[in-house]
């Protein structure tokens, strides 16, 4: 793998306002000449966005959900994020598996075991660089869902599935303090961009 290439990658609750913040990413790396593949889970290939549609809004069992989830990633570091990194590009995604540890695992319950499981049958030790983990509780989380689009079955949830899934994440965030860092999403947009930019920065740009 090339020494330039660097993957990060963005998480949060639905409504914690990472998506703003991964466009402004993705533009402020490209303006300074880096290559930057922009991305997203599930989705990001043929079949994977394909694979997303079901996810997002056909009923499913947590299993079947689960190898879903890892079979869209598959396809997707296979013919995308591992290139991009040999290649020394930057890869910006809109999740990846911290996701399905706070969403699968932490709001729907599902075995930790298979998780991990699957987790290293499917990218074994290939881990985001850095993950910046958008943190926002789940009530005013909730508040900025109301006036977006209309919702998918994971936005649909209750807030106490929410309250599931960020805790499941501020437990991954403390499991891996090198890894992820954590943004306050009750900051101003401003404060959260130079915040990014600096963090950006220093992790290779």
């Amino acid at each position: 793998m090339s020494p330039t290439g660097r993957f990060v990658t963005f998480e949060g609750i639905d409504g914690a306002g990472k998506s703003t913040h991964v466009a402004q990413s993705i533009d402020w790396l490209r303006a300074r000449g880096h290559e930057v593949l922009a991305t997203r889970e599930p989705g990001g290939t043929e079949l994977a966005e394909a694979l997303r549609e079901l996810l997002l809004h056909r009923p499913m069992s947590l299993e079947t959900e689960l190898m879903l989830m890892f079979a869209a990633r598959r396809d997707h570091l296979e013919r995308l994020v591992r290139p991009a990194l040999a290649a020394g590009r930057w890869v910006v995604c809109d999740r990846f598996t911290d996701s399905t540890w706070a969403y699968q695992g932490g709001g729907r319950g599902g075995p930790a075991e298979r998780i991990a499981w699957l987790e290293q049958w499917v990218h074994g030790d290939l881990q985001p660089d850095r993950t910046y983990l958008f943190d926002l509780p789940a009530e005013l989380a909730a508040e900025r869902r109301a006036s977006a689009r209309a919702a998918d079955r994971f936005e649909r949830e209750d807030e106490a599935f929410f309250r599931r899934v960020r805790e499941a994440y501020r437990q991954r965030a403390g499991q891996s303090p090198g890894r992820f860092l954590v943004v306050d999403s009750r900051r101003t947009i401003e404060e959260i961009r130079k915040l990014l930019e600096e963090d950006i920065a220093s992790i290779g740009i």
